[in-house]
This record gives C-alpha cells, sequence and structure tokens, in this order.
C-alpha cells in the first residue's frame, strides 16, 4: 500500500498529499493546524475509522473535510464526490 501511493505521490498525482498543514501561534493561545491545499483525487481506501472534520474557510485555511490515515490527517475537497459519499457513512465530530 505505502508503496502504491509513493507512486502515485511522485508521480505528480496528488496536489497534496495527506496534510498541507499550516500551524502557528496567534496570541496567547495555539492555533489547531489547517489545511491549505485539498485533494479531490480518490484516497478512500486511505480512510481509516468512521469518523471526519469538516474545516471552515478562513485564510489561510481552506474549506475541508480532513480524514484520518494510517499516515496522518487527509484535507480532501467537501466538493469531490468521493468525499460526499464516504462522509454519509461516517460521524462528523
Amino acid at each position: 500500500m505505502l508503496v502504491f501511493l509513493l507512486i502515485r505521490l511522485l508521480s505528480g498525482e496528488i496536489n497534496t498529499f495527506f496534510t498541507s498543514f499550516l500551524s502557528g501561534m496567534r496570541g496567547p493561545t495555539r492555533k489547531r493546524p489547517c489545511c491549505v491545499d485539498v485533494t479531490n483525487l480518490d484516497m478512500s481506501p486511505e480512510v481509516v475509522g468512521e469518523t471526519y472534520r469538516e474545516q471552515a474557510s478562513s485564510h489561510p485555511c481552506v474549506k475541508a473535510i480532513i480524514f484520518n490515515t494510517e499516515y496522518g490527517q487527509l484535507c480532501s475537497d467537501p466538493k469531490a464526490q468521493w468525499v460526499q459519499d464516504l462522509t454519509a457513512k461516517m460521524t462528523k465530530v
């Protein structure tokens, strides 16, 4: 499975592989890292667990659905059909 993902990554098929996270400090509290780019490539076989998280757009963060994978978190396009199909079967956290 890892070899398959590595080949897809190296071939340039995936704009943003797992997470494109940007984190930083603003004021006295730590902000949660966010997706700054998403993929619409069907990565559903890599998703683990039964939950997902929605991220709203707030510069520089983009609107995204965040899934857990064996390799980290995956920032995905909420408009992609595979994302809509998968979230319909999962629980939002």
